[in-house]
Parts: structure tokens; sequence; C-alpha cells
């Protein structure tokens, strides 16, 4: 059993079988939460590994684009362990196009998993974090929360909007035991960015090294990813006693992106 700071509590973070999300669900654990993971693909992995650091997991695979089946894995995860004190929502997809070309069903998708699961997971986490008097809302906003780049009018207007949600939901529990905040990263290297590496350096004809200079050199002043792990870190942050009255920001971890 972890003897961390969260020992005893529970995280739901959704899109946590890799990436982002897959970091902070560690970094949560290792400071002792038990973990609900969700997400598509391998979670047996996944499970095996923060089981490791010392805490209880469960796994839930709802689609967070589906209502119904965000409702039943809050009702799972309150049946496993009681309730959920801190909830992540990561769970997110892109598509890339203009916007006079942009399919409405990809828009639809877009907006339903990016943003409004996090509306659904919140409104019912809340009552039991708000009963407790102790509660943590973390959403994966991007940087594409704070700016805007051309070609992800989906991903761009679905981020805003966690950013506006964010403070919403913090202003509404102001007074309060739980607080809601926003993570904003800027490139991390995670499968789904890797492919994107992948898919420049080969259209390009040019090495891998050199397609993720390009990557970074075109908004990332630091030329360097951010990693989950990193990112892991500032979610335990929030959770943290230091962070009892940071309500409501959209905190960008972005290598200087937005300070341009």
């Amino acid at each position: 059993m972890s003897q961390g700071f969260l020992s005893g509590k529970t995280a739901l973070v959704t899109g946590s079988t890799s990436g982002i999300g897959l970091g902070i669900a560690k970094a949560l654990a290792r400071q002792g939460a038990n973990i609900v993971l969700n997400g598509f693909g391998d979670h047996a992995t996944p499970e095996k590994d923060i089981q490791a650091l010392g805490v209880k997991t469960a796994y839930h695979g709802a689609d967070m684009s589906k209502p119904a089946e965000i409702e039943d894995m809050m009702k799972f995860s309150a049946q496993q362990f009681g309730r959920v004190d801190i909830l992540v929502n990561n769970a997110g997809i892109q598509h890339v196009a203009p916007i006079e070309q942009f399919p409405v069903e990809r828009w639809d998708a877009v907006i339903a998993i990016n943003l409004s699961s996090a509306f659904h997971t919140t409104r019912l986490a809340l009552p039991a974090m708000q009963a407790a008097h102790w509660g943590r809302i973390i959403n994966v906003a991007s940087v594409h929360g704070l700016v805007a780049s051309v070609q992800k009018a989906a991903y761009v207007a679905a981020k805003h909007g966690i950013v506006g949600l964010t403070k919403v939901t913090a202003l509404e529990n102001a007074t309060t035991g739980v607080t809601c905040n926003a993570i904003c990263p800027g490139w991390v290297l995670t499968p789904l960015v890797q492919k994107q590496v992948d898919a420049k350096a080969t259209a390009l004809g040019i090495s891998n090294d050199e397609a993720t200079k390009l990557l970074l050199g075109e908004k990332e002043p630091s030329m360097q990813f951010t990693t989950p792990e990193e990112l892991g870190e500032l979610a335990v942050f929030f959770c943290s006693a230091a962070a009892g009255n940071v309500r409501g920001v959209a905190w960008n971890m972005d290598g200087g992106w937005v300070a341009q």
C-alpha cells in the first residue's frame, strides 16, 4: 500500500491507457491514489504497471462520446472505491481540415469527446465531492484552449470550451473544498504526436530528428517536448494542499508557445 499524500483517495482518469492520461494516472498513483483507467486499446499492461506502485486499479471502457456509458463508468467507479475524489478529464481526439471542408460527423465527434464528456463526468462527480468537502477536477485542455491554429476548428473550439467549463466549475465551488483547474500542454511526445512526426518525415523525405525540429520550431520556443511525467507532476500539485486556493486557472506547460 502506497503511503503518499493521496493514499485512500480515488482518481478517475479518462483516456488513460496511454500518453498524457497514463502519465497523470501514474503520477497520482505514486502519491497513493487508487486509479480508475479508461480508454481504448490495451489496458492490462497499464493496470499492472500502476498496481506495481502499490495501489488498486479498475478499468472501464466507456466510449466518451456516449453519455449513457459515461454514467455507467461513474457508477462503476463509485461501486469500486466509494467515490471519485479526483477527476481528470483527458480523453480527446483530433481531426484536421479547413472549416469549409470539415466533415460534420468529425466535428460532432470531437466536440462530444473533447468537451461534452467533461461536462458529463463533472456533473456526475460533483455531488459526492461536495458532500465530502474535498475534490479535485483537472481538465486536460491544450495550448489550443488559449490560442488557435489553422485547420483545427473543432479541437480549438472544444479546448477553449474546456477552459470555460473549468472557470465556471471553479466559480460555482469557490467556497468549498472542491477545486477545478485546467492543464494546457503544448507539444507532448505521445504515440499520436509521434505519428505526426513520422508523417512529416516521410512527406518531406527527411530524418525523424529533422522532422521533430520542424514540428517544434513552428510553435514551441524551447524546442523540446513536454513529457507526460511533467504533466503528471502538475496534476499532483493541483491535488496538494499548496494548491487549495488555485481555482479556475488554465496553466500552460508549453515551452513558451503562448508567451510569443
